[in-house]
């Protein structure tokens, strides 16, 4: 299983974080052992290492091996909400570097995820997703915002690395993207539905 993730696929996201816009999707992975699904646990995270962010995500899951000029329906049948966690300070010091982001985006427990549901891109489309924070919400996006739609990262993850069965991704976070803390509670949405809750230790 390998767990892809699309940077930076929402205009006002990059515009928060100072970014240039992409004009291709920005691909990068996490390890597998980075996933962990919410549901209700206390979550540890690194300290000592500066902030952590939150980034909400829409997350599908293929089916099977994905043959180019395959359709997202072909292929996906299940979606689910993630958090793609960041090392916001060892991010930035490794951008300044020149480094990979991998210490930043993989370490244990930066890929949490709700249980999964039948996918329906006509859902996506008319459902709003959205994460609170100690009854607050922090971030909410619609699949309408962002700059590459399904079809353009699924195809561009098939031509550079290939997709098979049970593979995942991480589709791209939305404006809002904020601190977590210790003892913080993180709700996920998929409209009025919540979908995974976690506290973090």
């Amino acid at each position: 299983m390998n767990i892809y993730c699309i940077g930076r696929n929402y205009a006002n996201h990059a515009k928060e974080l100072g970014n240039a816009i992409p004009d291709q999707p920005l691909l990068f992975s996490k390890p597998s052992h980075s996933l962990t699904v919410a549901q209700g646990q206390s979550i540890v995270l690194p300290k000592g290492l500066g902030e952590i962010h939150h980034e909400l995500e829409i997350v599908l899951k293929i089916n099977k091996t994905v043959q180019k000029g395959n359709k997202v329906t072909d292929v996906v049948n299940e979606m689910a909400l993630g958090l793609d966690l960041t090392l916001r300070d060892v991010q930035s010091v490794l951008k300044k570097k020149g480094q990979p982001w991998l210490r930043a985006k993989g370490f244990k427990n930066s890929a949490i995820i709700t249980d999964f549901w039948e996918f329906s891109q006509e859902g996506c489309a008319n459902t709003d997703f959205a994460f609170e924070l100690n009854g607050q919400l922090v971030q909410k996006g619609n699949i309408r915002d962002m700059l590459f739609d399904f079809q353009e990262i699924i195809d561009e993850c098939t031509e550079w690395f290939g997709l098979a069965e049970g593979d995942l991704i991480f589709t791209g976070t939305p404006e809002g993207v904020g601190l977590l803390q210790s003892n913080d509670f993180g709700r996920m949405f998929w409209g009025k539905e919540e979908k995974g809750t976690f506290s973090i230790e």
